[in-house]
């Protein structure tokens, strides 16, 4: 049976996202770099929420004509072109992004299938509108966040006052050169 994981770079305060729903805090290094290449690959279908989805189907389909990306970017951009994708969302009339299923209704049930399905793990990439309607639904398997040393003050929230209390059991951690703390936590959201 496949987990569903939400994997989210987090300030110290807890934010997935600056004021201006901007990644622009995030301590990117080429080892964090290499931890998230390694969490791709346990990937069998990336999950988003409608922005995070809208964002990423505006973004990585323009990589594979960009003569100026890098290996890197263009074998990323057509991973995410071919795998099987996600999005959940009331409002999205439809999901145009090649290889992509859209989830309106029927969550628990619909989460849950996919979970029955064999195949690597389903999961959610930041999206933290999901991820906290996922939380509130118990649906959440594993969480994989990477820590940044800074606090923003303000932003978009990972977990709020509607998350539920959860007890987790920490897997893995590891502290990059960055000061970037990488947390692999499993239990049931």
């Amino acid at each position: 049976m496949r987990k569903l994981v939400l994997f989210a770079h987090v300030s110290l305060d807890g934010f997935a996202a600056d004021g201006q729903n901007g990644l622009g805090f995030l301590s990117y290094t080429q080892e964090l770099q290499q931890f998230a290449d390694e969490l791709v690959k346990t990937v069998g279908a990336p999950i988003y929420g409608k922005n995070t989805y809208q964002l990423m189907a505006d973004y990585w389909p323009t990589v594979l004509t960009d003569p100026t990306a890098s290996q890197p970017e263009l074998d990323h951009a057509r991973w995410v072109q071919e795998i099987p994708k996600i999005v959940f969302s009331t409002t999205l009339p439809r999901a145009e992004w090649p290889n992509t299923t859209l989830i309106k209704d029927n969550v628990v049930d619909q989460v849950n299938q996919l979970k029955r399905k064999s195949g690597k793990d389903l999961v959610i990439f930041g999206s933290p509108g999901l991820a906290r309607s996922l939380m509130k639904l118990r649906l959440i398997d594993e969480y994989k966040l990477t820590l940044h040393p800074i606090i923003l003050g303000q932003g978009i929230p990972l977990f709020d006052s509607s998350t539920p209390m959860s007890m987790l059991t920490l897997v893995t951690s590891k502290t990059l050169g960055s000061g970037v703390v990488t947390l692999h936590y499993t239990g049931r959201s």
